[in-house]
């Protein structure tokens, strides 16, 4: 999964506070927000938890992809982590 363009929802170890993001390097992002190296969203409010990811052909799929779930509701962008994550586990240590 060196580069593939994808769609990632992270979240607060409390679940409270989501963020979503696109990248063509999960695994390296996502070390990137774990490990605080940018002063951003995620350091600022501990979003630092892998609960759902998409991969997609192309990154223009990935960042429409991105954009539509940006606009959902807060009760839809749950039960889009419920329907593959239901405990909510972290999967960085899965990629």
């Amino acid at each position: 999964m060196d580069r593939q363009p994808c769609v990632y929802v992270l979240s607060s170890p409390n679940n409270n506070v989501l963020y979503i993001g696109v990248t063509s390097q999960l695994k390296q992002r996502i070390w990137q927000h774990k490990n605080n190296i940018m002063h951003s969203f995620t350091s600022k409010y501990n979003v630092h938890n892998l609960v759902y990811y998409e991969l997609f052909e192309d990154i223009e799929a990935a960042i429409a992809r991105e954009k539509q779930l940006k606009t959902w509701k807060r009760a839809w962008k749950n039960e889009l982590v419920k329907s593959v994550n239901p405990s909510w586990q972290d999967l960085y240590h899965t990629l």
